[in-house]
């Protein structure tokens, strides 16, 4: 079997176009349905739902916890409703490779952390993209018995996407990535 990998010369949203028509095209060459992808304000969302129909797909946009809301990283009311009045479902809530109580302890390295350092040597992307998984899973917004797509990036944007079989976080084990469909180098 022959798989093609793209790899972006640069990471960061120039990338995000190529990376949904990717993650697109593969989509249809197996008959996925599923698609989860990280919008923190929800343009990539947007933008996947031009090519992913939410009417035709699962379209699930991972967004950060309300606790970054200082920060201005939180999607507002307004965002969230451009969003699921075309059909995206969105979901907030704490990420499941960091932020949780154990950050308060800081400096001690958790099993979480270890795992999200090393999904972080591929790509941000990549640590994302395994993250927002295992988060609409949880939710119970993607199925855990059949592969989906996940499109995450470098801060803005996308520039990876995967095939991955979800999994609970509490079966994260049973997590499996069987594509890299792209990522930066």
């Amino acid at each position: 079997m022959k798989k093609v990998i793209t790899y972006f010369e640069k990471a960061g949203p120039e990338n995000t176009e190529e990376t949904i028509r990717l993650a697109y095209e593969r989509a249809l060459e197996l008959g996925i349905k599923d698609v989860v992808v990280a919008s923190t304000h929800g343009s990539t969302a947007l933008k996947l739902a031009e090519l992913f129909n939410p009417s035709k797909f699962n379209v699930v946009a991972v967004t950060i916890s309300e606790g970054y809301s200082e920060e201005g990283w939180t999607m507002t009311s307004d965002e969230r409703s451009a969003l699921q009045k075309r059909g995206i479902k969105v979901l907030t809530c704490t990420h499941s490779l960091s932020d949780g109580v154990d950050e308060a302890f800081a400096g001690l390295l958790s099993v979480k952390e270890v795992i999200a350092q090393t999904l972080y040597r591929f790509s941000q992307g990549m640590k994302v993209c395994v993250e927002i998984v295992l988060m609409a899973a949880d939710a119970g917004l993607i199925p855990v018995d059949r592969s989906v797509i996940a499109i995450a990036g470098t801060d803005r944007g996308a520039d990876t996407a995967i095939v991955v079989k979800p999994s609970y976080s509490r079966k994260f084990t049973e997590l499996k990535i069987k594509e890299i469909i792209c990522m930066p180098s």
